[in-house]
């Protein structure tokens, strides 16, 4: 079981390290030091030393990104609870997200010897695309047109690879051979997407209350999620869909979403990506049903 007791950090000054601290206690999956730690136990049984140091290191790392990206989403909510700069103020956000990314760095490099620089790299080059891929979802939002191509470019730096590299990470701490981490990688890579097609319909059709965030903030925000990409695609040069989602309507935006069929459509994506994600442990040699187990639990939120 991976909590909170993976997560120290330095008690003083209190005002760069509360909001860490608050960061990592209101909760979420710790899907991806879960995916990590499952990886690595597909070929070995006991732990190693820095395992764990690693494992944390994504889940700090993913966090360094949410209080960014709350900042620049100016979302108000995050796990049903107040976000980072809403309760201590932006610079204060922005420098803890800061010592969060430092704090990230030093547990990555206690990876085992053997695979450090395999690690490091991984995760640096990791580190980079999910920068990307938010530049991507910014600069998306005032465009006027994304195909569906660009979308899941995006999503792919932004949410998929951090996902592909828990899973490969774990693999290569392991030992496992190049192709079983590869395998790793392209399993975590289709999982983030169905992920994340799973969280643009939440943001839509799910509860808040289990959500964790204000139901309709993608359309609110401008984003363009999967499920208002498929509707042009599918109402190109609609005038109504357009002018609804411009005037941030969630109501009549979701009755057009309905109306054309979108939800039924990105449920049906879920399952694709996810069944592909699984396809990919096929040439693995060894027992996969825990990596199974996961991708299901992950994406049967939906339903």
């Amino acid at each position: 079981m991976f909590d909170d007791s993976y997560f120290r950090f330095p008690d003083s000054p209190a005002g760069l390290y509360d909001p860490l601290r608050y960061m990592i206690g209101i909760g979420g999956k710790r899907i991806r030091p879960r995916l990590c730690l499952l990886s690595y136990g597909l070929f070995r049984e006991k732990p190693c030393p820095g395992l764990e140091d690693v494992a944390a290191a994504l889940e700090i790392f993913h966090s360094f990104t949410l209080i960014h990206d709350d900042i620049m989403d100016r979302s108000p909510l995050r796990r049903g609870k107040s976000t980072v700069w809403k309760r201590w103020g932006e610079d204060a956000a922005i420098l803890s997200g800061d010592v969060m990314l430092i704090e990230a760095y030093k547990r990555i490099v206690k990876a085992p010897e053997q695979c450090r620089m395999q690690v490091v790299d991984l995760f640096s080059d990791t580190a980079g695309k999910v920068c990307e891929g938010q530049q991507l979802d910014m600069e998306f939002e005032n465009a006027d047109f994304i195909s569906m191509r660009e979308y899941h470019d995006m999503i792919g730096l932004k949410t998929a690879v951090l996902l592909a590299c828990a899973a490969k990470t774990g693999g290569l701490i392991a030992g496992a051979s190049q192709e079983d981490c590869d395998a790793l990688w392209r399993y975590g890579y289709d999982l983030g997407i169905a992920f994340q097609i799973a969280d643009d319909y939440l943001d839509a059709y799910g509860d808040q209350q289990v959500f964790g965030k204000p139901i309709g903030g993608d359309i609110i925000n401008g984003k363009k999620s999967w499920l208002t990409i498929r509707a042009l695609e599918k109402n190109s040069g609609a005038a109504a869909f357009t002018e609804a989602f411009r005037a941030k309507d969630v109501a009549e935006v979701k009755r057009q979403y309905d109306s054309l069929g979108v939800p039924s459509d990105a449920l049906a994506e879920i399952v694709r990506y996810s069944g592909s994600a699984r396809s990919a442990l096929d040439s693995i040699n060894a027992d996969c049903s825990p990596l199974e187990d996961f991708a299901e639990k992950l994406v049967g939120r939906v339903r």
